[in-house]
């Protein structure tokens, strides 16, 4: 398929499973207002930069634009880790040489947490247009694949969040290393918590609870009812969150490199005085979150089917 041929069938949306070919007026019109009130509203708070703002604009206008259930799930995520960055950020200035003030987010941070969903997203258009459907492994493989997948990344990106930015100030325990389980300190990559891993679960959660509660307000009470119970949702949300902070997990204590400077701050760059504790040059911390969210989109929607 040539690029003028993959361009018109993004314009024309033409379906294969959907009975609609004709993207409303209205939903051209959120797809564009939502994101720049999201952006906006980041601004404002700085929980992202400039640079961050007009990609997640780009980013806001696929998933809007795809479904607005897709939306809520990127609402959820920015909303929820925003506020879990910021959470106890005088504390976590203590062990974190690189922490910012706000946890605000760039460009590239945008596309690494929000680009695998983005083009999830960018698929379901092509494949089944645009609009909220219900999840149906079963009738419905291939739209309802590409739907979980975009679950998958953004509920890995938050869970994957809440453990970091959460799990590490609400234990007291030592965190332990995901591929040896010796000690190491905190905010150490690859270092977990057993209250990390329940807030990686916790924050997969409340992306899938987001999309069930678009999906009940979306789609008709019909639709619904000859379709199969929408609930596990949440449940495979839940996996995701927490099947993704442990795929960044592993990534982290293999690939990325953690040392600790003279200050005991962890960084990620070796320099003079800096200790070694775990970890490569390999990937930074950027390509863990994107090979993290791509893995786990990917696999969500073969675990759904143990579940939906």
């Amino acid at each position: 398929m040539t690029a003028e041929e993959i361009i018109g069938e993004t314009v024309r949306l033409l379906p294969s499973s959907v009975g609609v070919g004709v993207v409303e007026p209205m939903r051209w019109l959120n797809a564009t207002l939502l994101p720049i009130l999201v952006a906006w509203w980041g601004l404002r708070r700085r929980s992202i930069s400039f640079s961050g703002a007009v990609c997640g604009l780009f980013v806001g206008f696929l998933l809007t634009l795809g479904s607005y259930a897709f939306f809520v799930n990127l609402l959820v995520f920015f909303v929820m880790s925003s506020k879990a960055t910021k959470f106890k950020g005088s504390y976590k200035r203590k062990f974190e040489k690189d922490f910012k003030e706000g946890g605000e987010r760039n460009w590239v941070q945008v596309v690494c947490n929000g680009g695998v969903a983005s083009l999830m997203s960018w698929l379901y258009i092509i494949d089944c247009g645009c609009g909220e459907q219900p999840i149906n492994l079963l009738y419905n493989y291939r739209c309802s694949w590409l739907s979980l997948a975009v679950l998958g990344a953004l509920s890995c990106c938050n869970g994957d969040t809440w453990a970091s930015e959460l799990g590490t100030v609400l234990t007291s325990s030592q965190p332990f290393l995901i591929t040896s389980l010796r000690p190491v300190p905190r905010g150490t990559n690859g270092g977990v918590t057993v209250i990390g891993l329940v807030m990686s679960f916790l924050g997969g959660m409340v992306v899938g609870v987001g999309h069930y509660l678009a999906l009940l307000l979306l789609v008709s009470n019909s639709v619904m009812l000859s379709s199969p119970p929408q609930w596990h949702i949440i449940i495979v949300g839940a996996l995701g969150g927490l099947l993704g902070s442990l795929i960044d997990s592993l990534l982290g204590a293999t690939l990325q490199f953690s040392g600790m400077d003279a200050d005991g701050k962890i960084v990620e760059r070796d320099g003079a005085g800096v200790v070694w504790i775990n970890g490569s040059h390999l990937l930074d911390n950027h390509a863990v979150n994107l090979i993290s969210s791509l893995l786990t989109a990917i696999l969500l929607p073969q675990l759904a089917l143990l579940v939906m």
